[in-house]
């Protein structure tokens, strides 16, 4: 494969427009999975705070308003090819740059702080966090994925046993689920990191809600578990925004990885309603 030169100007652009896309338009396909809730919930309270939520999307859309006050800690996965090479400056730095700017240009809340006990705001809604994946190819793709406050509060991980039941697995969830009640205004993207390290695992539920929102399970192991564990937890009837309701997680995304004998982690990302993100490839 040909290697390719991409110069960090244009990895600056890219992030510019998807801080946009993220931040103001919410992907079509979660707008179905509201319509979808919808008819199917009974109750009258949670029907009218799914049709909000609807209304509320359209209105960012149509106005350039934000989806949420709280625009979030910005997290960009980068996958970078091997045959990639990078042109211009350092790619962290031009990144926290054009985040910054991206941030002032759209008049969006600034929410990050410089150090989490001193919590002087940095005014920049910089450093966002960067992860990068090294992969074939000669491409870069790159999603930017923003995280509110209140529902980053909820996150969750448990180290198991390794003979840990899936039973047991699935209370942790649903405790979990019920404990947080209204804080991540669910209905919930509810993403799951299984196995790895403590920290792999907590990556990994990040990623796990950036799947194609069309598609299942590629594994159809925890394909079957994602049905399962979103049926249950509708039943807790916390509902939207904590209403109510069987509306209470609108889709379950399980990221496994193998991982050391004797442990089993489980951690938990309650991203809200508006699951915001955008992605592009170079």
């Amino acid at each position: 494969m040909k290697q390719r030169t991409i110069h960090t100007d244009v990895i600056r652009e890219a992030i510019d427009r998807l801080l946009y896309r993220a931040n103001f338009v919410l992907p079509p396909e979660v707008r179905e999975i509201f319509s979808g809730m919808k008819e199917n919930e009974p109750g009258e309270i949670a029907r009218m705070t799914l049709s909000v939520l609807e209304e509320n999307a359209l209105i960012a859309k149509e106005e350039s308003l934000p989806l949420c006050q709280d625009c979030g800690a910005v997290i960009i996965f980068l996958e970078l090819g091997q045959q990639v090479c990078l042109e211009g400056g350092n790619i962290n730095d031009e990144i926290q740059c054009a985040v910054g700017d991206a941030y002032k240009k759209y008049y969006l809340r600034k929410s990050i702080v410089g150090d989490p006990l001193q919590r002087e705001n940095t005014g920049t809604n910089t450093p966002c966090f960067i992860h990068t994946d090294i992969v074939p190819g000669n491409s870069l793709a790159i999603t930017a994925y923003l995280k509110g406050g209140g529902s980053e509060n909820m996150s969750r991980l448990q180290m198991f046993r390794p003979t840990a039941s899936i039973e047991e697995i699935s209370d942790f969830i649903e405790h979990s689920v019920i404990e947080a009640g209204p804080n991540p205004c669910p209905p919930l993207f509810l993403g799951i990191g299984i196995g790895g390290t403590a920290d792999t695992a907590m990556l990994n539920s990040k990623k796990a809600v950036l799947r194609d929102l069309s598609s299942g399970n590629p594994d159809p192991y925890y394909d079957e578990l994602e049905k399962s564990l979103c049926h249950r937890l509708n039943r807790t009837m916390v509902g939207p925004l904590g209403m109510g309701g069987r509306s209470t997680v609108a889709k379950v995304f399980i990221k496994p990885a193998p991982t050391h004998i004797a442990i089993l982690p489980v951690a938990l990302n309650m991203n809200c309603h508006s699951l915001r993100y955008a992605r592009e490839v170079l």
